[in-house]
Protein backbone atom coordinates (compact mmCIF):
# COMPACT_ATOMS: atom_id res chain seq x y z
CA UNK A 1 0.00 0.00 0.00
CA UNK A 2 3.05 2.49 0.72
CA UNK A 3 3.94 1.94 -2.98
CA UNK A 4 0.31 3.46 -3.92
CA UNK A 5 1.02 6.25 -1.51
CA UNK A 6 3.78 7.46 -2.71
CA UNK A 7 3.57 7.13 -6.29
CA UNK A 8 0.53 9.10 -5.60
CA UNK A 9 2.52 11.59 -3.72
CA UNK A 10 5.00 11.72 -5.91
CA UNK A 11 2.77 12.86 -8.91
CA UNK A 12 0.45 15.88 -6.79
CA UNK A 13 4.11 16.99 -5.62
CA UNK A 14 5.24 17.28 -9.16
CA UNK A 15 2.45 19.12 -9.98
CA UNK A 16 3.42 21.17 -7.05
CA UNK A 17 6.58 21.24 -8.17
CA UNK A 18 5.65 22.76 -11.37
CA UNK A 19 3.90 25.61 -10.20
CA UNK A 20 7.48 26.95 -8.84
CA UNK A 21 7.76 28.29 -12.78
CA UNK A 22 5.25 30.57 -12.40
CA UNK A 23 6.13 32.09 -8.82
CA UNK A 24 3.68 29.72 -7.07
CA UNK A 25 4.44 28.65 -3.93
CA UNK A 26 4.86 24.94 -5.05
CA UNK A 27 6.83 23.86 -2.18
CA UNK A 28 4.66 24.93 0.55
CA UNK A 29 1.72 22.65 -1.48
CA UNK A 30 4.27 20.18 -1.32
CA UNK A 31 4.56 20.38 2.40
CA UNK A 32 0.60 20.71 2.96
CA UNK A 33 0.06 17.64 0.86
CA UNK A 34 2.60 15.71 3.39
CA UNK A 35 0.35 17.16 6.24
CA UNK A 36 -2.80 16.57 4.31
CA UNK A 37 -1.87 12.65 4.09
CA UNK A 38 -0.35 12.27 7.25
CA UNK A 39 -3.73 13.41 8.86
CA UNK A 40 -5.54 11.16 6.35
CA UNK A 41 -4.06 8.60 8.32
CA UNK A 42 -4.53 9.55 11.33
CA UNK A 43 -2.61 7.40 14.15
CA UNK A 44 -0.46 5.87 11.66
CA UNK A 45 1.95 8.80 9.77
CA UNK A 46 4.03 8.10 6.85
CA UNK A 47 6.12 11.83 8.06
CA UNK A 48 8.10 12.21 11.45
CA UNK A 49 8.27 15.86 12.95
CA UNK A 50 12.47 16.14 11.53
CA UNK A 51 11.06 14.99 8.24
CA UNK A 52 8.62 17.62 8.36
CA UNK A 53 10.06 20.24 10.04
CA UNK A 54 13.31 19.89 7.50
CA UNK A 55 10.94 19.86 4.44
CA UNK A 56 9.58 22.98 6.38
CA UNK A 57 13.11 24.41 6.54
CA UNK A 58 13.73 23.85 2.78
CA UNK A 59 10.52 25.56 1.45
CA UNK A 60 11.58 28.91 3.79
CA UNK A 61 15.26 29.08 2.68
CA UNK A 62 13.97 28.88 -1.20
CA UNK A 63 11.38 31.26 -0.55
CA UNK A 64 14.02 33.55 0.85
CA UNK A 65 16.71 32.98 -2.03
CA UNK A 66 14.01 33.35 -4.41
CA UNK A 67 12.94 36.57 -3.66
CA UNK A 68 16.33 37.83 -2.58
CA UNK A 69 17.80 36.69 -5.91
CA UNK A 70 15.29 38.19 -8.40
CA UNK A 71 15.55 42.00 -6.08
CA UNK A 72 18.92 41.42 -5.57
CA UNK A 73 19.85 41.19 -9.29
CA UNK A 74 18.37 44.35 -9.98
CA UNK A 75 19.56 45.93 -6.41
CA UNK A 76 22.83 45.25 -7.36
CA UNK A 77 23.23 46.61 -11.34
CA UNK A 78 21.67 49.98 -9.18
CA UNK A 79 18.24 49.17 -10.02
CA UNK A 80 16.00 51.12 -7.47
CA UNK A 81 13.24 49.66 -4.93
CA UNK A 82 10.57 50.46 -7.86
CA UNK A 83 12.29 49.03 -10.55
CA UNK A 84 12.99 45.72 -8.15
CA UNK A 85 9.94 45.06 -7.37
CA UNK A 86 8.38 45.49 -10.50
CA UNK A 87 10.80 42.72 -11.34
CA UNK A 88 8.99 40.18 -9.34
CA UNK A 89 5.79 41.29 -10.44
CA UNK A 90 7.32 41.05 -14.17
CA UNK A 91 8.60 37.92 -13.31
CA UNK A 92 5.31 36.52 -12.38
CA UNK A 93 3.61 37.87 -15.40
CA UNK A 94 6.32 36.84 -17.94
CA UNK A 95 6.61 33.29 -16.85
CA UNK A 96 2.72 32.99 -17.53
CA UNK A 97 3.01 34.47 -21.11
CA UNK A 98 6.49 32.75 -21.46
CA UNK A 99 4.19 29.28 -20.92
CA UNK A 100 1.71 30.51 -23.25
CA UNK A 101 3.98 31.94 -25.88
CA UNK A 102 6.93 29.53 -25.85
CA UNK A 103 5.40 26.23 -25.77
CA UNK A 104 8.40 24.06 -24.92
CA UNK A 105 8.06 23.22 -21.46
CA UNK A 106 10.74 24.37 -18.62
CA UNK A 107 12.34 27.01 -21.03
CA UNK A 108 9.06 28.97 -22.06
CA UNK A 109 8.71 29.47 -18.64
CA UNK A 110 12.06 30.71 -17.40
CA UNK A 111 12.57 33.07 -20.68
CA UNK A 112 9.31 34.73 -19.91
CA UNK A 113 10.04 34.98 -15.96
CA UNK A 114 13.26 36.55 -17.00
CA UNK A 115 12.58 38.43 -19.95
CA UNK A 116 9.51 39.83 -17.70
CA UNK A 117 11.32 40.66 -14.65
CA UNK A 118 14.38 42.37 -17.26
CA UNK A 119 10.77 44.53 -18.47
CA UNK A 120 9.91 45.29 -15.26
CA UNK A 121 12.97 46.27 -13.59
CA UNK A 122 13.10 48.80 -16.23
CA UNK A 123 10.04 50.04 -15.47
CA UNK A 124 9.72 50.87 -12.64
CA UNK A 125 13.48 52.56 -12.62
CA UNK A 126 13.07 54.60 -15.39
CA UNK A 127 9.20 55.66 -13.96
CA UNK A 128 11.77 56.56 -10.67
CA UNK A 129 13.52 58.95 -12.91
CA UNK A 130 16.60 56.87 -13.81
CA UNK A 131 18.31 56.51 -17.38
CA UNK A 132 17.23 53.89 -20.00
CA UNK A 133 21.13 53.32 -19.86
CA UNK A 134 20.97 52.75 -16.44
CA UNK A 135 17.61 50.56 -15.92
CA UNK A 136 19.02 48.42 -18.72
CA UNK A 137 21.90 47.51 -16.52
CA UNK A 138 19.53 46.98 -13.63
CA UNK A 139 17.27 44.85 -15.64
CA UNK A 140 20.25 42.68 -16.97
CA UNK A 141 20.67 42.03 -12.87
CA UNK A 142 17.02 41.27 -12.37
CA UNK A 143 16.79 38.89 -15.49
CA UNK A 144 19.52 36.84 -14.30
CA UNK A 145 18.44 36.88 -10.49
CA UNK A 146 14.86 35.48 -11.46
CA UNK A 147 16.61 32.70 -13.46
CA UNK A 148 18.91 32.13 -10.82
CA UNK A 149 15.80 32.02 -7.80
CA UNK A 150 13.94 30.21 -9.93
CA UNK A 151 16.47 27.47 -10.19
CA UNK A 152 17.32 27.55 -6.73
CA UNK A 153 13.84 27.08 -5.68
CA UNK A 154 13.63 24.25 -8.17
CA UNK A 155 16.01 22.56 -7.07
CA UNK A 156 14.78 22.98 -3.10
CA UNK A 157 11.35 21.51 -4.34
CA UNK A 158 12.81 18.44 -6.09
CA UNK A 159 14.80 17.80 -2.68
CA UNK A 160 11.80 18.34 -0.57
CA UNK A 161 10.13 15.82 -3.37
CA UNK A 162 12.55 13.18 -2.81
CA UNK A 163 12.36 13.68 1.10
CA UNK A 164 8.74 13.39 0.96
CA UNK A 165 8.55 10.04 -1.30
CA UNK A 166 11.35 8.71 0.34
CA UNK A 167 9.46 9.03 4.03
CA UNK A 168 6.69 7.03 2.69
CA UNK A 169 8.45 4.54 1.14
CA UNK A 170 10.75 3.38 3.72
CA UNK A 171 7.72 3.64 6.22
Amino acid sequence: MEITYAVGLTLVNLFWLSLILFGLPGTWLMLLTALALDWLRSGEPFFGTWTLLAAGALALLAEIAEFFLSAAGARSAGGTIRGSALAVIGGIVGAVLGTALIPIPLIGTLAGASLGAFGGSILGDVASGKTVDDSMDAGRGAAIGRFWGTVSKVAAGLVILVLLTTAVLVD
